[in-house]
């Protein structure tokens, strides 16, 4: 193929993708297979390969960008990126209309649409293709944000359409983050001992400020189009119609848009969306009322901050004032402690509310809370219960400052924080608090994998002070499990039987277990590979431990902290002498899967896909999630997906879960 014939072809496939994906993701009606997307995918990604000098930054293969960036670049706001004002009553709607038709001497109509709790931004499109992305700024200038908001599916690289009014276009949006994706978020980043976000808002913004773009693109996070800042030409007249237009152009502009002809009809959708809007899944806490006409617009005008056209009605916050009684200190799993009011119940949002996150120490000195403060707590949707502020006027001398303690309130080791981080942290793996979390997480199954030992086993046992600490469990016996209430001859055979299975496990599965603050999987594989043995990571100072590709020095201030604890240390020592592997062995340096691809469909029985990709990958091999015709082996399991369709055309060789079982079984006794 010439150079010419790649370059029609590169840009026929790019129109082809751009339509799908604009059917797919923002029309959510797809005309083709997920099979069929993956092969015009697949070809323009190998045409691009063989011609790189083709390759443009409005090409779907570039949603996500290479290496991460050193800093956001400023930009200008060419038209001023201006804040509305914000009304709170029907009386002050009401004056916005009365300023609106004296200024005009007429009646206009409104648009009127959801105000999404989110981060405003600015595309821009040259010739049809996105050329820059920024966040709002100080309204003048912003970051340059283009990396990241490529990985946004919903927003289009190349515009679906010809019109020569459109191709030259600005549009603004609101970056959000959808309610189910913030909970999974905060409940991953709880599990990996992080600090979570306070409301989805918060998580779209500290997403964006992102340096690496592909860890932006794990977040989730979509988009509405609600502005158009600029007449885009003379054939569209109003702001309404030019958005309905730009719907059809590749863009998710934002939903349940109503034109109203009056003042009367705007404060009927007012009182209709309080309550609709809790049903969505994304917050929303008012609406935006514009007037329609650009023309009426231009002669409106601005003020310094604001735009005369355009008001924000915001609903009553979901708030309630109590009194903070107390400061408790609560220990998780990783050791994180936080802060958390108790408060006088008081009634909000359909729930009585007793207790509220503190999140930090620093966050109690900034709002300056007080026990026995009277404060103002606020809900929104799934957002939990949290502290906003102090009601300072109805102190009377009887408040106390709450000084965090150094050590855990628990078990009394000291606690560390990181420069970095606004947390402290217990790094004694044997604080009760953490005991028996800590034991869910050593037996789960990407750690030790120990059947049997579930929630209601391990509060029996540490309830029964039978457990101290993971070490513990090996201590067990079939006649002490069996006497415990519920607990048969059967069942303790079992579990006796998997805490001796567990004790096969890899070095890599064990350092995990451990629950090291910041070391997951990936982590300890890193860890391993460079240093082998559990003794080599305790003598590895923070230089050396920095100085390990994808460890930094936030991880290695967590390894050493954790180490820094003899009771750490004491645990290490009896977990060598029940049997547990705490360095690798040498591997042979043949990899019998070295070169191999496999991917997984349908859902694995005797593994999860994490581990069956694992498997994989400590013999040599790749674990892709794309079937492409270069894909060596499909695993199939139950309910299988398209992908299974797409290996039967390319003749991929299909295996059953058992097959890969068996592949794998041999595989490690030829080595």
């Amino acid at each position: 193929m010439t150079l010419s014939e790649a370059k029609k072809q590169i840009g026929r496939l790019r129109q082809q993708i751009n339509k799908h994906n604009y059917l797919y993701y923002v029309l959510n009606k797809p005309i083709i297979s997920d099979y069929e997307y993956d092969k015009l995918y697949a070809e323009l990604k190998e045409l691009e390969q063989q011609f790189p000098q083709l390759i443009t930054p409005d090409s779907p293969t570039q949603r996500i960008g290479g290496a991460p960036l050193k800093e956001f670049k400023a930009v200008e706001h060419h038209i001023k990126m201006l804040s509305l004002d914000n009304t709170y009553s029907e009386s002050e709607v009401r004056e916005f209309d009365k300023r609106v038709k004296k200024a005009l001497a007429k009646t206009v109509r409104y648009e009127v649409t959801l105000k999404v709790d989110g981060v405003a931004v600015a595309l821009h499109y040259r010739n049809g293709k996105f050329v820059l992305g920024a966040t709002r700024g100080d309204g003048f200038h912003g970051d340059d944000i283009t990396q990241n908001l490529k990985t946004i599916k919903t927003i289009p690289l190349q515009l679906l359409t010809d019109d020569r009014e459109l191709m030259n276009i600005e549009v603004r949006g609101e970056v959000f983050l959808a309610k189910q994706w913030f909970i999974k978020l905060n409940k991953d980043r709880e599990e990996k001992g992080e600090p979570i976000f306070a409301n989805p808002r918060n998580a779209a913004a500290g997403t964006l400020k992102l340096l690496d773009s592909k860890e932006v693109v794990k977040r989730g996070l979509d988009i509405f189009v609600h502005t158009i800042p600029q007449q885009p030409g003379p054939q569209y007249q109003s702001h309404s119609t030019t958005l309905e237009k730009l719907g059809t152009c590749g863009f998710k502009i934002i939903p349940f848009m109503t034109l109203c002809a009056n003042i009367e009809e705007v404060i009927h959708a007012i009182k209709e969306w309080q309550h609709k809007r809790e049903k969505l899944d994304y917050e929303v806490d008012g609406l935006v009322i514009k007037v329609d006409d650009f023309r009426n617009r231009r002669t409106l005008g601005n003020t310094i901050k604001s735009p005369r056209w355009a008001i924000a009605y915001k609903y009553p916050a979901k708030q309630a004032i109590t009194q903070l009684t107390d400061i408790r200190l609560q220990v998780g799993r990783t050791g994180r402690v936080t802060p958390v009011a108790i408060l006088e119940p008081v009634f909000l949002s359909g729930s009585t509310i007793s207790r509220a996150t503190l999140h930090n120490e620093d966050e109690i000195k900034r709002k300056d809370i007080r026990i026995s403060d009277y404060v103002i707590i606020e809900k929104g949707g799934e957002v939990i219960p949290k502290v906003v502020g102090v009601v300072k006027n109805r102190r009377n001398g009887q408040e106390k400052k709450f000084r965090f303690p150094r050590v855990c309130p628990i078990c009394g080791e000291q606690i560390y924080r990181l420069a970095d981080e606004a947390d402290w942290r217990c790094v004694n793996s044997s604080c009760p608090a953490q005991v028996k979390k800590s034991i869910l997480h050593f037996a789960s199954r990407q750690a030790m994998d120990i059947e049997g030992l579930g929630q209601v086993l391990v509060d029996k046992l540490v309830d029964t002070h039978l457990v101290k600490g993971f070490d513990d469990i090996y201590k067990l016996d079939k006649k002490t499990l069996a006497s415990l209430e519920r607990m048969a001859e059967k069942s303790a055979d079992n579990l006796i039987h998997a805490l001796g299975e567990s004790k096969k496990r890899d070095f890599t599965n064990v350092l995990y277990a451990l629950g090291i603050p910041n070391i997951g999987i990936k982590a300890s594989h890193l860890l391993i590979k460079e240093l082998k043995s559990v003794d080599n990571i305790i003598k590895a100072d923070s230089e050396r431990l920095s100085k390990i590709q994808g460890i930094g020095s936030i991880v290695a201030e967590s390894i050493i902290n954790y180490f820094k604890s003899k009771k750490n240390l004491q645990l290490i020592t009896n977990l060598k002498k029940h049997g547990l592997q705490f360095r690798t062995e040498e591997r042979s340096t043949t990899q019998p899967l070295q070169g191999k691809t496999f991917v997984f469909t349908g859902e694995l029985t005797s593994m999860t896909r994490n581990e069956a990709q694992e498997s994989v990958r400590t013999l040599g091999g790749h674990s892709s999630s794309s079937v492409l015709k270069k894909t060596d082996f499909i695993v199939v399991g139950k309910a299988p997906g398209s992908k299974y369709e797409q290996a039967k055309k390319l003749g991929i060789r299909i295996i059953t879960e058992q097959e890969f079982l068996t592949l794998i079984k041999k595989r490690v006794k030829r080595r």
